[in-house]
This record gives C-alpha cells, sequence and structure tokens, in this order.
C-alpha cells in the first residue's frame, strides 16, 4: 500500500473495529462454570451433571427410522417443508394444544433457540424498540434483542411495561428455569395487553407435554386467543418430548401473516432443516405413546431428585412443569453450586436467567436412572 492510501476500515468483526456485534452481548454464562464442573468431576463416583437440560434417553427407534429411510436426499429441501410436514404441525397443534390452526400457519425451524435468537432481527426490530421477557427467564431472549440493537427489557408484571416502546413480548408457559406454569387467565391477559398496544406475543411453549402438577395451556387454544392468532405465535420444539435435541427440530406457528413474513425472509436466508430431520419430525409428531413412556421416566428422576432435594434442606419454588427443580437453600447460588460440586453433582446457579435469581440453583433432571439415584444417594449422606 502506497503512503497516499487511505487505510481500510476493519471488517466489523474485526478485533479493530470500533464495535463488534459480539460487544452487544453478554458473557457466555455456561463458562463461569467450568471450575465447579473440575470439583464434581474429582468426585469418586464421578460427576451427576444436572445443568445442562439435555436429553440422555435414545431418539425412538420409528423416528430413527424415520430419518434413515429419507436418508437419500440429494436435492435442497425447502424452508416451509412438504405439506405433509405442515400438516403433521398443524394436526399436533390441534390434538394436542387445542388450537384451531392450517397448514399456511405453521413454520418448521432449526431449532427454537436459533429463532428465539434471530426472530426480532427478522422481524426488523432495532434501535428504539423493546423486547420484552420475564424477569427469571431463558438467556437466549435478550441476546435476541441485543442482536438486532433493540433494547432488552424483563419484567415481573405486565404493568411495568412501556407500551409505547415493547414490540415483542416474549411468555415462556412451562417456565425455564422456574417451571412455572401460567394460567389460562393470566396467557388470556397478557394477549389482550399486547393486542391493546399492537406488540407481538411469542409464547415459547417448549415444555407444554412435561405438565406435572399443573397443566399447560397453549397461547393458541381457541378460548385463550377468542379463535384468533392475529398478533400471536407459539414456539415448540421435540428436543425435550422426543429426545430430538440432536435433530434441531422444531417449529413456529399462529398469525398467518407473520408466519409468512417469516418464511420469505427465511427463505432468502436460507434457513433450511433438513430433510431427514423433517420426515423424523412427521413420524415424532404422529406418535404419542413414545411420549407417554418418555414422560414416565422423567417423572420418576423428578420425584427421587425434589424428595432427596427436601431432605437435604432444599426448598422448591414453582417447578410444577418442565424439566427443573428450582431450588435453594436460601443463599447466594454460587454457595450452593460449590456445596453440590464437592458432593460431585453440577447444577446450574439462578443468576444465569437474572438477578432474581440469585439465591437459587436449577437441576435438570435429564441424567440417566443411574446418576440421578448416585446423586440422591450423595445428598442422603
Amino acid at each position: 500500500m502506497s503512503t497516499t492510501d487511505t487505510p481500510r476500515a476493519p471488517f466489523p468483526g474485526h478485533p479493530g473495529a470500533a464495535r463488534r456485534v459480539s460487544d452487544r452481548l453478554p458473557a457466555f454464562p455456561w463458562d463461569k462454570l467450568e471450575p465447579y464442573k473440575a470439583t464434581a468431576l474429582a468426585h469418586p463416583d464421578g460427576l451427576c451433571d444436572f445443568s445442562v437440560g439435555t436429553p440422555v434417553d435414545p431418539v425412538p427407534e420409528l423416528i430413527q427410522k424415520a430419518l434413515a429411510d429419507a436418508g437419500d436426499a440429494p436435492g435442497y429441501p425447502t424452508v416451509w417443508g412438504p405439506l405433509e410436514l405442515r400438516e403433521a404441525i398443524a394436526g399436533w397443534l390441534n390434538r394436542r394444544c387445542g388450537a384451531e390452526i392450517g397448514p399456511a400457519a405453521v413454520l418448521p425451524t432449526v431449532g427454537s433457540k436459533e429463532l428465539v435468537a434471530w426472530l426480532p432481527g427478522q422481524l426488523g426490530l432495532g434501535p428504539g424498540d423493546q423486547v420484552a421477557f420475564p424477569r427469571l427467564a431463558y438467556p437466549t431472549y435478550e441476546v435476541g434483542a441485543r442482536l438486532c440493537g433493540a433494547e432488552p427489557v424483563a419484567y415481573g408484571s405486565l404493568d411495568e411495561l412501556d407500551p409505547a416502546r415493547v414490540r415483542l413480548l416474549w411468555l415462556n408457559s412451562p417456565g425455564n428455569p422456574t417451571g412455572r406454569v401460567l394460567t389460562a387467565d393470566q396467557l388470556r391477559e397478557a394477549v389482550a395487553w399486547a393486542r391493546r398496544h399492537g406488540a407481538l406475543l411469542v409464547s415459547d411453549e417448549c415444555y407444554l407435554e412435561l405438565g406435572w402438577e399443573a397443566e399447560p395451556v397453549s397461547v393458541l387454544r381457541a378460548d385463550v386467543c377468542g379463535g384468533s392468532h392475529e398478533g400471536l405465535l407459539a414456539v415448540h420444539s421435540l428436543s425435550k418430548r422426543s429426545n430430538l435435541a440432536g435433530y434441531r427440530a422444531s417449529f413456529v406457528a399462529g398469525d398467518p401473516v407473520v408466519v409468512r413474513e417469516l418464511l420469505e425472509i427465511r427463505k432468502h436466508g436460507g434457513m433450511i432443516v433438513p430433510a431427514p430431520v423433517q420426515a423424523a419430525t412427521i413420524a415424532a409428531l404422529g406418535d404419542d405413546a413414545h411420549v407417554t413412556e418418555q414422560r414416565a421416566r422423567y417423572a420418576a428422576r423428578r420425584a427421587a431428585l425434589r424428595e432427596a432435594l427436601l431432605a437435604a434442606g432444599f426448598r422448591i419454588e414453582h417447578s410444577e412443569a418442565s424439566l427443573y427443580l428450582w431450588a435453594t437453600r436460601d443463599e447466594p447460588c454460587w454457595d450452593t453450586v460449590a456445596y453440590l460440586a464437592e458432593r460431585g453433582i453440577l447444577v446450574a446457579p439462578g443468576d444465569f436467567y437474572g438477578p432474581a435469581g440469585a439465591e437459587f440453583v436449577r437441576v435438570a433432571f435429564t441424567a440417566t436412572d443411574e446418576r440421578v439415584a448416585a446423586a440422591v444417594a450423595r445428598l442422603k449422606g
């Protein structure tokens, strides 16, 4: 380069750039857990990992077979997927959620986390807009707002929000991390608020089929939404119900106008669920027996861990649904994490999900029966 040339500005992700997109994001929380994981791994009987709610049980055989049978897929699949897939999604929503919906109002996605993270930007939100999410929440709601330059706002009550600025309102029921279930009346109140103020309401319902002490309700249910899905979306995942976290199989459904807009945007971005996974999704949604079997496994693990935690002096709040126990010893959450790590048990600190979780830990009952039994013995020791 000659001395008269003007130096080029570094590309946006370059360390020399004035502001990188990653600068908008919080520190990745799970990195902070590594020292405690090392402590837990050193236990003579090995690690009992209840920190990340990842499935450990086998993928049901009928789903594996559907995936394998569709393995010869040399051509490009479509973002929307075949009509058979969208009919399977709409049929499940009708059968399981009481949603009066057709295949034109559903869209497969590449895992639900991807959708949560990119939805605000795909809908055109940006600086000056607010994305609201529960005070105790899955961190990706905040990340999605920050990625597009919108303002993330955590709320405990709808009355706290600025209706002139909230453009996207997240609900999460059953909730992560607390396992709290919103009632039909609470959902109706949120629907009315969002419609009154022109906000899009998006309900994350990924744990809908995992209710234990309460029956979760979809925002798309006719008596909740008044028979209309205008201004509403619901997000669902097969990761929990069908052990398909590795498949990245999920979908969004609701307002057909919004779904169509997302389809157009995602076609340009090539956000496509692989064809074999689309086939596996059809098989998974058409079979309820494997869900019943998996629920029974989780119910037994939940009961064992809940009893052991209570006997060890923990208090459990909410936790009426989902794959987690929201537990506390009424002390700073990192003290509890350290206490359990010394016993070879790894859990997630509550402040990963917001300041309101500072004295709680999230205990995922997604480990094997053998590891759950080992943790129960250690808690009793």
